[in-house]
């Protein structure tokens, strides 16, 4: 066999061991059609690249394709390829500090071997394409690794943490998810010393240190749930119950998930439930959505209603 065919047939290999965790030796002789003697000297040659092949004992045996100490050249068909480079372009704008960076450089990377079919589609899409996200608070690249690292291994953590006002104060907490809202990160853990859960931003968190406790999974809200009411509804002095005659759909459309929650309600009516320091901006931001609505609670946003209808109707002056 020639070189390039050789070449080519490595290559086969390496896609077939990216498209599922374990094959046996047979069956990717038969994919390859070549004997299980080549495909051993295959895997040689894919190990000498720097691909960490592993040997899959048992009946049979097999291989798959395993995590290495470095990260070799990948294999993408043509929509991973142009998946992963629409999402490098997404990610230079993101808010993880360091990874905009980061990723224009593995754009660079990628367009530079992509052929230039799947280029041209790839800037077709990003230049028809706007991304309508405000301004987002930045994250530290490691902060978010060591939460993440600490999370997957059930190791508790010590970090610094800026409250509201500035203060700091040193945590330990056993983190269970990190939560995004496309604008802010935010980490759901269980508070050692308080001994509750807490919800903490990631750009307040400094000086993350894992430590040698290992914790126990233990029964705990939904994170994703948990935090939306954290950041919609807890750090408010009122929260709102407002039914509005339109589908939760509809709603959801209209406002983020980390401004309000929108409960589901049968027929076409849902629950917005939202908190503010003001009743009377809860008021005016239902009335320009512009369906008709029924407040359910607190008492104070029918009286900021009441205010606004009359403000309006002495904007609109008499016939």
């Amino acid at each position: 066999m020639t070189v390039e065919g050789t070449t080519e047939r490595v290559l086969r290999l390496l896609a077939l061991l990216q498209r599922r965790p374990t094959w046996t030796a047979a069956e990717l002789a038969a994919e390859l059609g070549v004997t299980d003697r080549s495909v051993r000297r295959d895997v040689e040659r894919l190990r000498a690249l720097g691909y960490p092949v592993q040997a899959v004992p048992g009946v049979g045996g097999g291989y798959r394709l395993g995590a290495g100490t470095r990260l070799p050249p990948l294999l993408f068909d043509d929509e991973e390829a142009i998946a992963t480079a629409l999402s490098l372009r997404l990610a230079a704008g993101g808010t993880v500090a360091g990874a905009g960076e980061a990723a224009l450089r593995a754009l660079a990377k990628l367009d530079q071997v992509m052929p230039p079919r799947l280029r041209a589609e790839v800037r077709a899409v990003h230049g028809a394409t706007e991304t309508l996200l405000g301004p987002g608070v930045e994250v530290d690249a490691e902060v978010l690794a060591a939460l993440a690292r600490a999370g997957r291994d059930s190791v508790r953590v010590r970090f610094r943490y800026a409250g509201r006002d500035g203060a700091e104060s040193e945590r330990t907490v056993e983190p269970v998810r990190m939560v995004t809202t496309g604008r802010r990160w935010y980490l759901m853990a269980w508070d050692v010393d308080r001994g509750d859960w807490r919800t903490f931003r990631l750009d307040r968190i400094s000086g993350v240190a894992e430590t040698t406790w290992r914790f126990p999974a233990r029964e705990h809200p939904d994170p994703v749930a948990y935090v939306q009411h954290a950041v919609t509804e807890a750090p408010y002095r009122y929260t709102a119950r407002v039914r509005l005659h339109a589908r939760a759909d509809q709603v959801r459309e209209l406002v983020p998930p980390q401004v309000a929650r929108v409960e589901d309600e049968a027929g076409d009516t849902c629950v917005l439930v939202v908190g503010a320091q003001d009743p009377d901006l809860i008021a005016l931001h239902v009335a320009r959505m512009g369906f008709d609505a029924e407040v359910l609670d607190p008492p104070e946003l029918r009286r900021a209603a009441a205010r606004l209808a009359r403000r309006l109707t002495a904007l609109a002056g008499t016939d």
